[in-house]
Order: C-alpha cells, then sequence, then structure tokens
C-alpha cells in the first residue's frame, strides 16, 4: 500500500497551514512508497534552492525510512553511514525530512520540507506527519 493522493494533500496542507502560523516560506513536497513525488507544493517567495532540497529530504526519508536528522547523526565522519549523502543521486542528510505510516506502522510514503532552520522544517514536516496520523 502506498500514500493516496488523498492523503498526501491533507499531509502538504497541514504542513503548509503549520509554515503559516511560524511565519515561514517552505517548499514541502511528499512521495510515495516507491519514492515517487506525489503532491507539492512552493510557497509565495520560498527559497528555489530548496525545492529541490524538500523533495530529496521525502526521498531519503522513504529510502532509508527514518528521519533525515537520524540519517545526517549517522553520516558524520567515523560513522556507520559517513558518505552516504553522496549515493542514490544525492541525499539530504539533516532534519526535514521524516517517513509517512500507515494506522499498521506499515511506511506508505514520507514527506520533505526545506526553506527554514532545520528544526523549522522539521517543525513543518512533523504537522504533516501528524495530519495522517491514524488515517
Amino acid at each position: 500500500m502506498s500514500i493516496t493522493l488523498e492523503q498526501a494533500q491533507a499531509a502538504v496542507q497541514a504542513a503548509h497551514q503549520k509554515s503559516i502560523e511560524m511565519g515561514v516560506k517552505m517548499n514541502i513536497a511528499v512521495v510515495d512508497a516507491g519514492a515517487n513525488l506525489t503532491a507539492f507544493i512552493r510557497m509565495d517567495d520560498a527559497w528555489l534552492g530548496s525545492l529541490d532540497i524538500s523533495i530529496k529530504k521525502a526521498k531519503t526519508a522513504r529510502f532509508f525510512d527514518m528521519p533525515t536528522g537520524a540519517i545526517g547523526g549517522l553520516s558524520q565522519p567515523g560513522g556507520s553511514l559517513y558518505n552516504i549523502e553522496h549515493s542514490n543521486g544525492g541525499l539530504i542528510t539533516f532534519p526535514g525530512g521524516i517517513p509517512i505510516k500507515d494506522a499498521q506502522g506499515k511506511v506508505i510514503g514520507a514527506i520533505g520540507v526545506s526553506g527554514s532552520t532545520v528544526e523549522d522544517d522539521h517543525a513543518v514536516a512533523e504537522a504533516g506527519v501528524q495530519a495522517l496520523a491514524g488515517r
């Protein structure tokens, strides 16, 4: 099972609402279980360079089924995943990408957010994930 378009749009909408509340301009991407882009928005005046980063964060979170910040911790010099960001056509290994799971805990997609600090990116992504909790 993969995330539906309706679910992906709900996650993007919740993340968009959170960004408005926080006063930040974000690029928000949702990928399905196969890491294919399913839904995306770029808020007015959001950084152009963050467009690609948001998509790569979502893909990275889905490729490894863990938050991108966790991968970042493992990819530091001496870490078990050192230099992993150079694989798969380029990964993003800092916070802002989170897997999306169904009610049974199976990963059905992921969300990636970029456009502010990594803390803000993660908070906005988390809002998108929480919008689907229990669906």
